[in-house]
């Protein structure tokens, strides 16, 4: 891609909506000068939509026990991966306090919660019943909004379906009715949650990207138009690797004219947030047909950090977009050593400091600056990022090591 081009499209305006009855002002803002999220910044007022994203969102706030907002909060989503929650409950259900998890099970249920794995969910989607884990589920937690996947697709267990209340009820259950050793073992591994998924997908997006550790996380993702992972450093069997959990990501013909739209892109961050998980936050969305990775990770970014949401530290730097594929994450400021990462292409980042490295090329441009990124902890060349100039004018030098 020309990077003149590039920029321009970096830096246009995306326009929000404000959910707010009584307001009707649209804000426009720029992922080039988008103002620095920090600890001590007042929340928005309301969640803030991005343009042509249908979201369902709730935010409970454990130590109040009142909600700080809701929107479309009943509204029923396919549930992607959010469902390896009640795949897990309902293995652990029961088992008596002195129940020791079988080696093989947690092998198996540790990746499913850290990483998103998506053949252990199809392990126990498929030997415990299916559909009758979510209808157990249902009646175990008193779900309202959760229901089995539709007719004729009983094996694709994400397309559960799947409300933001539900998804604050059942983080409810875990946090204060369930066993201790079930609470702590399905809260540690989601505090564990690594950035690249299993399936290689970059998954530290909405609560992961939007607030400070400590956190606990649960995403799920689906859409036809989301490429083949590149998360972690680049391998042979990328090039060929499909996107795993079918019976996740999917999507069948003629069935977007359903009660659960199975069709649209969907893009899913839910947790906790806060010192002793004192907020739970459920963020469901689902993008306009065609939507880019990039795009949707930096739409749901962009909801996640305008919620009132107590206990939250957000992250202090500048956030800019970035563009070209396959952008290497490294360790200092240079192409010495190996890639840590890659970028989904044309996200957001947060931009902590930049210094001076080695120059990079990507005719007509040449940049020796580099931008560091503490929410990666590496590099990319600011080559990549959309700003005019090779120097971010507004982040300061990094610290002499």
């Amino acid at each position: 891609m020309h990077r003149s081009t590039a920029r321009l499209r970096g830096t246009a305006g995306h326009v929000w909506r404000t959910l707010l009855a009584s307001a009707a002002a649209l804000l426009v803002l720029t992922s080039g000068a988008a103002t620095p999220a920090t600890a001590a910044v007042q929340a928005p007022a309301a969640a803030q939509i991005p343009d042509g994203v249908t979201a369902g969102v709730a935010v409970f706030d454990r130590q109040t026990g009142t909600f700080t907002e809701q929107v479309n909060a009943g509204t029923q989503f396919r549930s992607a991966s959010v469902v390896k929650l009640l795949l897990t409950l309902d293995f652990l259900w029961n088992r008596g306090p002195s129940y020791v998890i079988p080696a093989a099970d947690r092998a198996r249920l540790e990746p499913m919660l850290r990483s998103s794995d998506d053949d252990a969910a199809d392990y126990y989607w498929s030997n415990y019943g299916g559909s009758a884990i979510i209808n157990r589920m249902v009646r175990e937690l008193s779900l309202t909004d959760t229901a089995p996947p539709p007719a004729g697709y009983e094996g694709y267990w994400g397309y559960t379906a799947l409300s933001a209340r539900d998804t604050v009820k059942i983080y409810r259950y875990i946090l204060d009715t369930a066993p201790a050793p079930v609470r702590e073992f399905v809260m540690g591994n989601l505090r564990q949650s690594t950035r690249c998924a299993s399936d290689k997908f970059d998954q530290h997006f909405g609560i992961a990207g939007a607030f400070d550790r400590p956190w606990a996380v649960k995403q799920g993702w689906a859409g036809s138009s989301y490429p083949k992972g590149t998360c972690g450093p680049p391998d042979t069997a990328a090039a060929t690797r499909t996107t795993t959990g079918a019976r996740a990501a999917a999507a069948p013909e003629g069935r977007a004219a359903d009660a659960v739209n199975l069709t649209r892109p969907a893009l899913h961050t839910t947790g906790t947030v806060g010192a002793g998980d004192r907020t739970i936050v459920a963020v469901l969305t689902l993008h306009p047909d065609g939507t880019s990775y990039g795009k949707a990770y930096t739409d749901i970014g962009r909801l996640t950090r305008s919620l009132n949401v107590p206990g939250g530290v957000r992250p202090t730097g500048k956030r800019y977009g970035t563009w070209s594929e396959h952008v290497n994450v490294r360790r200092d400021p240079s192409t010495a050593n190996p890639p840590m990462t890659q970028l989904p292409a044309g996200v957001e980042v947060l931009v902590g400091c930049q210094k001076q490295g080695q120059t990079v090329s990507v005719p007509p441009y040449t940049n020796d600056w580099w931008a560091y990124l503490p929410q990666y902890g590496g590099y990319i060349s600011n080559i990549y990022i959309s700003s005019p100039d090779n120097r971010l004018p507004d982040v300061p030098d990094c610290a002499a090591s």
